[in-house]
């Protein structure tokens, strides 16, 4: 009893206990980081990640960019070639003249089904047709698609404000609650915000101050340059802006 094999054997145990616990008034880092912080630490990783990129036209990328890449294809080009990702898979499931509960009704083909490891999505350009009367609806059925997908995968969730748009698209003119609303819900499930409203805004007002020199139509629809300053916009929150490479270059038309 009490010899040095028992003394030994109690050290051991004691040590193992007291490594496998934080110190005091710290916590894991990644329950502890935010989830834009948390996506910056499996860009670090070796470990593949699947991106699931959707939402409405402006994702979908089609027409308006005659034929130059959208933001997810840039992407997907700064991801898995230019920082050496290969193994990850970038999906886009935008679709065009889509809506909150459109996706939300199609959510298990549009997403769960790949089993991402990051959800990002830019909606509210369509659904802010119904104005200023739509804007609960809104904010419930957005609501509801962050909570299906906290419930039913292990995402992280990255949401995007649309872009700014004309006074000629007088059908959605009330856009920009529809933006503070997406604000209000990323800051209310903690997840991952790229402000592309505020963002462009910015950009216009350092330099060009016209819009439409990055929308196609004059009204809602990004042109080849707008796609490029969404996908430089993620990149700057993502921390994986580099002015040196070719997807970071700065387009003129």
């Amino acid at each position: 009893m009490g010899g040095p094999s028992l003394r030994f054997f109690c050290f051991i145990c004691f040590s193992a206990f007291f490594l496998g616990q934080a110190a005091p008034g710290q916590e894991d880092s990644t329950k502890k980081s935010s989830e834009i912080e948390r996506i910056k630490i499996l860009l670090q990783s070796e470990e593949p990640i699947t991106w699931v990129i959707t939402g409405d036209s402006i994702t979908h990328g089609a027409l308006h960019t005659h034929g130059a890449r959208s933001y997810p294809e840039h992407f997907a080009e700064r991801v898995r070639w230019e920082l050496g990702r290969v193994r990850d898979v970038v999906i886009n499931t935008g679709i065009s003249g889509d809506t909150v509960p459109g996706l939300l009704n199609d959510l298990d083909h549009r997403v769960l089904r790949f089993k991402p490891t990051v959800v990002s999505i830019m909606m509210g350009m369509n659904d802010a047709v119904k104005g200023e009367e739509g804007r609960e609806l809104f904010r419930e059925k957005y609501r509801e698609l962050i909570e299906r997908l906290k419930e039913e995968t292990d995402a992280l969730i990255l949401l995007h404000t649309p872009n700014p748009i004309t006074p000629a698209a007088d059908r959605r003119q009330d856009l920009p609650a529809y933006s503070e609303i997406i604000r209000e819900i990323a800051k209310e499930y903690g997840v991952a915000l790229v402000d592309q409203d505020r963002m462009w805004k910015d950009y216009l007002s350092k330099g060009r101050n016209d819009l439409n020199y990055l929308l196609n139509d004059g009204t809602i629809h990004p042109n080849a340059a707008g796609h490029i300053l969404f996908a430089h916009n993620l990149f700057r929150v993502l921390d994986i802006f580099d002015p040196e490479s070719r997807t970071c270059r700065l387009y003129t038309p």
